[in-house]
């Protein structure tokens, strides 16, 4: 899936970059000035995508996505995470910068920043694993991509190296976030307690 090109023909649908008053958070919200450029029907097609080669799966676990502290979401400095806005989320507080696959699936899309990744699960999932709270305004610096778009993954390779100093130098949050932002897919999405984990850790079940 070109994520790159579904994101320019959004982007035309609302009028063009001119018409985009602003931009938060990489990939959740765009605010126009004129909303009546904007073809809202073409903007739904466009984002009511779904993956191709998703299993049938009856029940799919995820991991944490780094070692840390899983945290209550109201511990997050960032109201989108928090209040789940782009779906079902778990935070960790990592305690190291290694960064890695939940489960098996494949990079439908990393950031040519670092700072986020995209995951297409086996059950059809759709992850956002993001590194720290508006770390994209770091232009990449700490962060180094260990895989690229397209690549197969399975649960503990390693997607990206953070350095959690770098990022407390530039006074950011690490908190990294998991998201599946596709959760209306999902019949039931439980998740796990707050408490110390590790990357073999399951933080969260999809169902069905």
């Amino acid at each position: 899936m070109d994520y790159r090109k579904i994101a320019q023909e959004i982007l035309n649908h609302v009028g063009g970059s001119k018409n985009i008053a602003s931009a938060a958070h990489c990939a959740t919200r765009l605010v126009a000035d004129d909303t009546a450029k904007a073809e809202e029907k073409e903007v739904e097609d466009k984002t009511e995508t779904t993956a191709d080669d998703t299993e049938e799966v009856a029940e799919e676990a995820l991991t944490s996505p780094v070692n840390g502290t899983q945290i209550p979401l109201g511990e997050v400095k960032d109201e989108t995470f928090a209040f789940e806005m782009l779906g079902a989320t778990v935070a960790v507080e990592p305690a190291d910068g290694k960064i890695v696959a939940p489960c098996d699936g494949e990079v439908s899309n990393i950031f040519e920043t670092g700072h986020a990744v995209c995951i297409t699960t086996k059950a059809g999932g759709e992850l956002l694993i993001h590194i720290g709270i508006d770390t994209v305004k770091m232009d990449g610096k700490g962060f180094t991509k260990k895989v690229s778009d397209g690549d197969k993954v399975h649960a503990g390779d390693v997607l990206v190296e953070a350095d959690l100093d770098e990022i407390k130098k530039a006074g950011y949050q690490t908190t990294t976030m998991m998201i599946l932002t596709n959760t209306d897919d999902f019949g039931n999405v439980t998740k796990a307690e707050p408490a110390e984990v590790k990357t073999t850790s399951k933080v969260m079940t999809l169902a069905k």
